[in-house]
């Protein structure tokens, strides 16, 4: 038989596009999606799960591999520089896995105190800072460690030239240490490691060293190889500089340029509503110059810059290329990771966030369809729970994350439903919408008042606080449990064989006879079998109301012993008979969890 022809595919492809490597009608993998309880249009795209289950439905003798991607289309994210492009600052984003010291190197190099005051002890949000190292300016990004913040950390790589990998001496090569190098790969960053924690009698820098090169084709410059390794301790200082000097050198190697008189270019790090202040967006600008009064567009979001400030919240009247910034004046909060674009006034701006939300709403309405959503459908005769959520957080990043991480908990038994999200402290309105929908309200390093309070309590509205994202995810998947319905467990305990029968009435009958296995118990249930072997039948499924060893009441009869039994018929028409066999079982209701 001919070997199965192969077709590659990427993780998302539009239906026309598959319909033809497929070499079929359009119109007929439409129609076997909309079988399937889907309304695909020609250019919506799916996932590679759906694209396997379509063809499956298909009956086509094909065989669906993924196409590696390992890296983004390098243009996708290009600025065309001019011929006055000037040297830049390095961009450098610190990673690695939580509680492996990323806040504690940069506490060091900056002179701050940041961790001791993290929910946790862990990063939550990306943040951006910039060191002066012989004269020359380093603008760092600490990224989250826990990974329901992976989204976070994949814009932090994106936005880098250099990645500092830190992986702690004592503890080796982590979870989230192998997603920051396949992140910094992704955003064709260059890697420096840095094995902190040397200060530790138990550090073993050669471990890591050995990890590193081979199993993730990192290897040390001291071994031969082209990666960057510096053994440091960011509690003690030790190294730390040697570590910003290796980092310079790195980028020296880039030749990073860019424009400065020319309109800011940039991306969204954070962004939150704060009292007083309204819409305030922590920005990093990558190309230009952005100034005080400026016209400025990110997404369907925009405003006029009232007022900049640098990483420490000093006033400034412009920040140029590698520089992080923080700027109030936004008429909406702008998602992370959205451009940042300056505009000439603000009848372009009003009109290009315009453009921006046309474009926010047709990919809305033409949303990718996933596996998950298929086999949703596909099993829609199946009963599923929904848990309802409405989300707050302080800043969008955050708000992305948890929403994102909800989403993840979800399961063929339990739907996740999020009614409504949104930056800032909880509201009135989420009461409501949560009362109408009845959800659980989760608040992320938000606030909640008094009065808002009594209304939730007059609602019946539970509000969670959390300023833990692993705390908030555990409580959700606890919520989530409780709909599920409660599993029937078993359990085998004994056999009886009867060897007499003293009454039988409509609803119960009193028996004796010997236990041949295991152990009897009072208030069990009973199946009562007839015959032996392939020919044995049931008769029906009994109580065990009581037992009694000779003439008293007996807690257990166990194997070997006589006893003399009563059992509930429970609406049966039943007549023992001697040498019937009672099945003794205990069955219990147990909580189910995800």
């Amino acid at each position: 038989m001919a070997d199965r022809k192969t077709l590659q595919i990427p993780d998302m492809i539009t239906v026309g596009d598959l319909a033809e490597k497929l070499g079929i009608p359009v119109v007929k993998l439409v129609g076997e999606l909309f079988k399937n309880g889907i309304m695909a249009t020609v250019n919506q795209r799916i996932d590679f799960e759906t694209a396997e289950i379509i063809v499956e439905e298909l009956g086509i003798d094909v065989k669906i591999v993924k196409k590696d991607v390992d890296t983004v289309d390098p243009t996708e994210f290009e600025i065309h520089l001019s011929k006055n492009a000037k040297p830049r600052p390095p961009i450098v984003a610190v990673m690695g896995h939580v509680d492996h010291g990323k806040t504690t190197l940069l506490d060091n190099i900056l002179h701050m105190k940041k961790a001791s005051g993290e929910a946790g002890g862990i990063t939550q949000h990306i943040s951006a800072y910039q060191t002066v190292r012989n004269g020359r300016t380093i603008t760092l990004l600490d990224t989250p460690g826990h990974e329901a913040f992976a989204a976070l950390r994949q814009h932090g790589a994106t936005l880098t030239d250099v990645v500092v990998i830190v992986v702690a001496a004592d503890d080796g090569v982590k979870p989230q240490t192998v997603e920051a190098i396949k992140f910094a790969r992704s955003a064709n960053a260059k890697i420096v490691v840095a094995i902190n924690k040397m200060d530790k009698s138990t550090a073993n820098p050669n471990l890591v060293k050995t990890q590193l090169a081979s199993e993730y084709d990192l290897n040390p410059e001291e071994w031969g190889g082209d990666t960057v390794m510096v053994e440091v301790s960011a509690l003690t200082g030790q190294n730390v500089d040697k570590l910003l000097d290796m980092v310079l050198l790195v980028a020296d190697m880039e030749e990073l340029k860019a424009d400065y008189n020319v309109p800011a270019e940039g991306l969204v790090i954070e962004s939150n509503l704060e009292k007083g202040r309204g819409a305030v967006v922590r920005l990093l600008v990558e190309n230009g110059t952005l100034n005080k009064g400026d016209f400025i567009v990110a997404g369907s979001a925009w405003g006029k810059v009232r007022t900049l400030e640098d990483w420490s919240g000093k006033q400034i009247k412009s920040a140029g290329p590698s520089t992080p910034a923080t700027v109030t004046g936004f008429r909406d909060v702008p998602p992370f990771g959205t451009h940042i674009e300056e505009v000439k006034n603000e009848r372009e701006a009003k009109a290009l966030a315009a453009k921006h939300y046309d474009e926010e709403v047709r990919s809305t309405a033409n949303a990718n369809i996933t596996g998950a959503d298929l086999l949703r459908m596909m099993n829609r005769e199946t009963e599923q729970q929904e848990a309802s959520f409405v989300v707050k957080a302080d800043v969008q990043g955050s708000l992305t994350s948890v929403v994102d991480s909800l989403k993840l908990l979800e399961t063929d038994e339990v739907a996740v439903k999020i009614v409504a999200s949104g930056v800032g402290d909880i509201t009135e309105g989420d009461i409501r919408a949560a009362s109408s929908s009845n959800a659980v309200i989760y608040g992320f390093n938000v606030n909640l008042s008094s009065q808002v309070k009594q209304l939730a309590s007059r609602a019946h509205v539970e509000v969670r606080l959390y300023k833990i994202i692993y705390e908030l995810l555990d409580d959700a998947k606890n919520t989530m449990s409780s709909l599920l319905p409660d599993e029937v467990v078993e359990t085998p305990l004994g056999e009886l064989e009867v060897q007499g029968v003293f009454r039988t009435t409509k609803t119960n009958i009193i028996a004796g006879g010997k236990v041949t296995e295991g152990r009897l118990l009072p208030h069990t249930q009973a199946r009562i079998w007839r015959g032996k072997g392939k020919k044995a039948e049931q008769l029906g499924e009994v109580e065990l109301v009581s037992l009694r060893r000779e003439k008293n009441e007996a807690s257990d009869i166990v194997e070997g012993e006589m006893c003399g039994i009563e059992i509930a018929l429970n609406n049966q028409k039943i007549s023992l008979e001697l040498g019937d066999r009672l099945e003794v079982f205990q069955r219990e209701l147990k909580k189910r969890s995800l």
